[in-house]
């Protein structure tokens, strides 16, 4: 344990941030006023004292801002001459601690302080705990001055076996800071001085060690690099090397691109961004992600046909027959082709092709129910003209995306929809066929029925911007045909940017033509047949269409047809029948069972639907086209049945306030139609629109409705060759209605003669095949007066009306 001994009196050697311990040896700078001052003093004390006093000792204290640490080291001058840089200076040896007194006077212009020795000798012999102390800090002390390479220290550090003066050898450690050297110097206890000692080396130590690691990752990671990069240069080297054995050009995979970007025929500002997008791909590396994005953008556009176009087939004439030899009827779509194809050939003549950089491309919108041939159409159109032909498929896409495209960012990035059919068909003016528009739908991804609004506007297609390329595309000489079954489904604004063509379907007629020249060839041969070995005659072909399929388009004529081959087929086979073979009318039960569809006027008088009074036929327009629709009315007994209108059948708020108005009608005007109305207070009039599990709804059934009504309270039938359409007012006014065309084709196809429409519907006739019209009698109406007369047949025995 260290204790104090006789008090000194020394003059002051002040150390600037620095500190010496005991046992330390170092040399001083005399060209310091302080320092040489107190060496002077020193060795004037000494020669006062006489030889036998030793050598001068001066104070060591070091002094830290100004500030003097309260314990000093006592120093001996070992020797005064010149340091290695010609300065005078003294060799200074540090000797044991001194705790600093107060001051005093001494010779010299030195501070003379008092102080007392401290005595720090450890106890012997040393205790275990200090023994492994000792041990420690020499283990800790070996291994810092290996890894510096002071081999020469190390036997000295372990031949140091006083514990004091092996704490202050830590003096001569560079990494210690003077605080906490001060910190050493101030600590009087041996083993305490020791374990400081012992803990500051530890902690340097494991700081070296991170350092030591974080050194080198960093110098493994460079180390990597540049083998990387050795090894890339030589892979270069040897394909260099291949490339001149083959004969090839040499060059680098961004010198590729960039050679095929000059040569490509490219539009001005798609060249510049190409050529940017080349020289982003010389900076980036390899392994870079972006690269990859770089080249995949590059293919894209270098395949697209910037520049390429087909030539369109001006034989107006020619186009005509093509399309009249794929299609029978559909004289509106092919009349707005054959206008196309005249005014582009006109246009092209006076040197009009591109206006204010716009082409003439068309937009057509083809809306019809299924089967009647808007996508077959579509390709006779592309076939026609001359063009290449692409289908873009739009049934069930939610995504916008998929239409304008996908940032190149995101991970697997395409062009839109649009841009690949372009790109597929190899030229910028193809017939670009939109199927199934109206079954678009949008959620959190964005409605691509908006992000085809600039797609189809001919005024802003010739910029149109895909997300993927980010240049303008220019689409104004595309001619896009959509096709959609329902036109409410398809959004105002889309419409709006396209001419509407409806296909409302085929007459009988027509399909017998249609079922001839196209769908029986196609099966024979899906049947393994040859033309001349099975045939239909006319009479059959009509029944097949009229009875087995009632339909706006042709495709369950085609499995009829299918069908009753197949079943040929297979009784050739079997050596049940001889071919060639002409299936006639009579053949059609025994081969394809029962027709599905007969007529009502073909059915026994007391088996149709309107054999009782209060049962009317109407006409309607379903997702297929159109059909027939019965509507049959009934009175409650008047001791059972609450009063009150009752109606069936799922029918639309728009129909049931159609048969309100009929009620109110009949009520008000009864008495002058010579109708029973006193029936309608006191018992409860129920109305049932069969098929009851379909929907229905619209205002077209209000003059049928009233029908049924008098029907019933007159005990009058209704003609069985008579259907109607029509809206009803109040005031028994018969007032338009939509989906004419369609109506009487279905009329037409049921087998009815008679038909009533309203008045201001008259011009819609013109829409009517002549064929249609020459087997209707139609009479059209104002007021519902008229419809009671034409449809009710006279009562030559009253008929008690039907609870």
């Amino acid at each position: 344990m260290a204790h104090s001994s006789a008090p000194l009196t020394l003059p002051v050697l002040p150390l600037d941030d620095e500190v010496v311990l005991p046992g330390m040896v170092v040399p001083l700078d005399l060209s310091d006023t302080e320092v040489r001052a107190a060496v002077e003093a020193a060795q004037a004390a000494a020669r006062a004292e006489g030889t036998t006093a030793g050598k001068p000792k001066v104070l060591l204290v070091p002094r830290i801002d100004g500030t003097y640490a309260s314990t000093g080291v006592l120093g001996t001058v070992e020797q005064v001459g010149r340091l290695s840089d010609g300065d005078p200076g003294a060799l200074i040896r540090g000797r044991g601690r001194v705790r600093i007194g107060a001051g005093t006077t001494g010779p010299g212009a030195a501070l003379w302080v008092e102080g007392i020795s401290i005595d720090e000798s450890a106890p012997e012999p040393l205790p275990g705990q200090v023994a492994e102390l000792v041990k420690e800090y020499k283990a800790l002390a070996t291994d810092w001055l290996k890894k510096r390479g002071a081999w020469q220290i190390v036997d000295r550090v372990q031949q140091i076996e006083d514990v004091s003066a092996l704490a202050d050898n830590s003096g001569y450690s560079p990494f210690l800071s003077t605080a906490q050297k001060v910190e050493l110097l101030e600590t009087a206890d041996p083993v305490a001085r020791l374990k400081l000692a012992t803990e500051l080396l530890r902690e340097h130590l494991a700081e070296q060690d991170v350092a030591e690691s974080i050194a080198k990752d960093v110098q493994e990671g460079v180390d990597k690099q540049q083998r990387e990069f050795l090894l890339r240069r030589q892979l270069d080297a040897v394909r260099k090397e291949l490339r001149e054995l083959n004969g090839e050009s040499e060059g680098e995979e961004s010198d590729d691109y960039r050679a095929r970007v000059e040569a490509a025929d490219l539009p001005e500002k798609v060249r510049e961004a190409a050529l940017k997008e080349v020289d982003k791909l010389e900076r980036s590396s390899d392994q870079s992600p972006e690269g990859s994005w770089i080249r995949t953008w590059l293919d894209t556009v270098l395949e697209l046909p910037w520049n390429e176009r087909t030539e369109d087939v001006y034989d107006i004439k020619g186009a005509r027959a093509v399309l009249d030899a794929e299609h029978a009827g559909l004289g509106d779509v092919k009349e707005r082709i054959t206008e196309y194809l005249a005014v582009r050939k006109r246009r092209a003549e006076r040197g009009l092709g591109v206006v204010g950089g716009r082409r003439g491309g068309a937009v057509l919108a083809l809306v019809g129910p299924p089967g009647v041939g808007k996508t077959s159409v579509a390709e006779s159109v592309a076939h026609a003209m001359g063009r290449k032909f692409v289908r873009v498929a739009l049934g069930g896409v939610r995504d916008e995306a998929e239409i304008r495209g996908h940032r190149r960012t995101y991970v697997g990035a395409l062009p839109g929809r649009v841009v690949r059919a372009v790109k597929e068909a190899g030229s910028m003016n193809p017939v670009v066929l939109l199927d199934e528009i109206d079954k678009i739908g949008s959620d959190f991804r964005g409605d691509p029925a908006a992000a085809l609004l600039e797609v189809l506007d001919p005024a802003q297609n010739h910029t149109f911007r895909d997300h993927y390329l980010e240049v303008e595309l220019d689409l104004s000489d595309v001619v896009f045909l959509a096709t959609a079954n329902v036109l409410e489904a398809i959004p105002e604004a889309l419409l709006d940017r396209m001419e509407l063509v409806r296909l409302d379907g085929y007459t009988e007629d027509e399909k017998v033509v249609i079922a001839r020249d196209h769908l029986l060839p196609r099966q024979l041969e899906r049947a393994g047949l040859e033309p001349g070995e099975v045939s239909l005659d006319d009479a059959a072909l009509r029944k097949l269409a009229g009875e087995y399929t009632r339909e706006a388009g042709v495709r369950n004529l085609e499995r009829s047809l299918a069908r009753l081959l197949r079943k040929t087929a297979a009784q050739h086979e079997s050596g049940e029948r001889e071919l060639p073979f002409t299936v006639t009318p009579d053949d059609l039960r025994a081969l394809i069972g029962r027709p599905h569809h007969v007529p009502e006027s073909a059915q026994d008088p007391a088996e149709r639907r309107t054999s009782v009074p209060g049962v009317a036929t109407g006409l309607a327009v379903t997702g297929a086209g159109g059909d027939v629709l019965f509507v049959e009315a009934s009175l409650a007994d008047p001791e059972t049945g609450a009063a009150g209108l009752t109606l069936t059948g799922q029918l639309g708020d728009v129909m049931k306030e159609s048969a309100q108005i009929a009620l109110s009608f009949l009520r008000s005007h009864g008495a002058e139609l010579e109708l029973p109305v006193a029936d309608l207070k006191d018992r409860g009039v129920h109305v049932h629109f069969p098929a009851g599990a379909v929907p229905k709804d619209g205002p077209s059934a209000g003059i049928t409705l009233v029908t049924a009504l008098a029907s019933l309270l007159s005990g009058r039938l209704v003609r069985t060759d008579v259907a109607m359409t029509g809206e009803v007012s109040l005031t028994g006014r018969v007032l338009p209605i939509g989906g004419l065309k369609q109506k009487l084709l279905a009329a037409h196809r049921a087998g009815i003669t008679t038909v009533v429409i309203p008045k201001r519907n008259e011009p819609d006739l013109d829409d009517v095949p002549a064929e249609v019209l020459e087997k209707l009698e139609v009479h059209p109406v104002t007021d519902v007066r008229q419809v009671l007369e034409i449809a009710l047949a006279p009562a030559e025995v009253r008929v008690p009306v039907a609870a």
